[in-house]
């Protein structure tokens, strides 16, 4: 059975960067960006729009409860979420059997539940996710500190919502994860030893 890793993350805590590194020091393949372009590639979506489903709870006009059931709609935005979703999940399924693997986000830890995945969230105060949001934005992006702040706001609440739409769980509650790491004010490379020495410890 493939190893398998999931990360969930605040947006600028690190939590991509500590991803990449652990797969680096690991030999696991890693997972981000690709699930998009993948599910843009096999929905003939672009991967503009399939970023923008994954990450905000699908809109809907009524009640509905993914978490066990899914139950017809005839709302064409609604539908093309769920169908997305479930592109989602069988994609991650698939390159979870496929070999070891690190994967950030997408509701990984949920989707490859029966898989037993070690299951990591990271977070941070705003602080540091500013600080390290504002370093490492785009040339071309001349966003205050301000309407940053308000940037990471928005993503992790979309992230949460879309999170607990289709789990049923709260995004971020320690009770679903199997490690919490807090990056208010550390060096990731030195994060990503700590969270290596750890694993090592638990394979003994």
């Amino acid at each position: 059975m493939s190893k398998i890793i999931t990360i969930g993350r605040e947006f600028g805590s690190g939590g991509r960067e500590l991803g990449r590194r652990l797969s680096e020091k690991l030999g696991y393949a890693y997972y981000d960006q690709e699930i998009i372009a993948e599910i843009a590639k096999r929905t003939a979506l672009s991967e503009e729009y399939v970023q923008q489903i994954i990450e905000r709870k699908p809109i809907t006009s009524f009640p509905i409860h993914i978490g066990h059931s899914f139950y017809p709609v005839t709302n064409p935005m609604f539908q093309q979420s769920l169908n997305v979703y479930a592109e989602q999940h069988k994609l991650l399924q698939e390159m979870a059997a496929k070999s070891d693997c690190i994967i950030v986000g997408r509701c990984a830890d949920y989707i490859l539940r029966d898989e037993k995945p070690f299951r990591v969230f990271v977070y941070a105060d705003v602080d540091s996710k500013l600080d390290r949001c504002m370093k490492r934005k785009a040339e071309d992006e001349h966003l205050t500190e301000q309407e940053m702040k308000k940037r990471m706001a928005s993503i992790d609440k979309g992230r949460a919502k879309y999170y607990e739409f289709y789990s049923d769980r709260k995004w971020g509650a320690r009770e679903n994860y199997d490690l919490m790491v807090n990056t208010s004010g550390q060096n990731i490379k030195v994060v990503t030893q700590a969270v290596l020495d750890y694993l090592a410890a638990l394979e003994k």
